[in-house]
């Protein structure tokens, strides 16, 4: 995939997600990056994650990363910033930045490592069908429109 798939997300820090001090729980920067991943699949591979996985494929987390940059209270607006690496031939990178909008003030950096797998959670080289969604997606991305001239 060239250029890298991305995929912007909003939304608001609930107050269930904050601490005694104010300010968001860590943990759930891992929920937001489960949102982002979720709509970021349903943007750019036209289905959804309980689709995806109706068709036998499944993307569990074996790796996650956060870097706490910053603090979010209740009712903030975030915007996340998903973008998704392939460094293997059955894994996926998703890359987050979680920003206050609209000031841009970082929030958390982090990602999460996917392998795939079938129903029984045995490893999986990724289906070409998936793969093909993929490459139609970067295709549209480096296609010309009235928004994006140059390909």
């Amino acid at each position: 995939m060239n250029p890298p798939l991305t995929f912007r997300h909003s939304l608001r820090v609930r107050y269930g997600e904050t601490d005694q001090m104010g300010t968001f729980y860590h943990a759930r920067a891992l929920d937001w990056f489960e949102c982002a991943r979720s709509e970021f699949i349903r943007h750019h591979l036209g289905m959804s994650y309980a689709e995806l996985e109706g068709a036998g494929l499944f993307l569990p987390v074996i790796e996650a990363h956060l870097q706490l940059l910053g603090r979010a209270r209740y009712d903030d607006l975030l915007t996340i910033d998903a973008t998704l690496e392939m460094p293997g031939r059955a894994r996926l990178r998703f890359d987050m930045h979680v920003s206050l909008h609209p000031r841009g003030t970082p929030v958390v950096r982090g990602y999460t490592v996917h392998a795939f797998v079938d129903g029984q959670g045995r490893p999986i080289r990724p289906p070409a069908w998936f793969l093909d969604r993929l490459h139609q997606a970067a295709a549209r991305l480096q296609a010309p429109s009235p928004e994006n001239p140059l390909p």
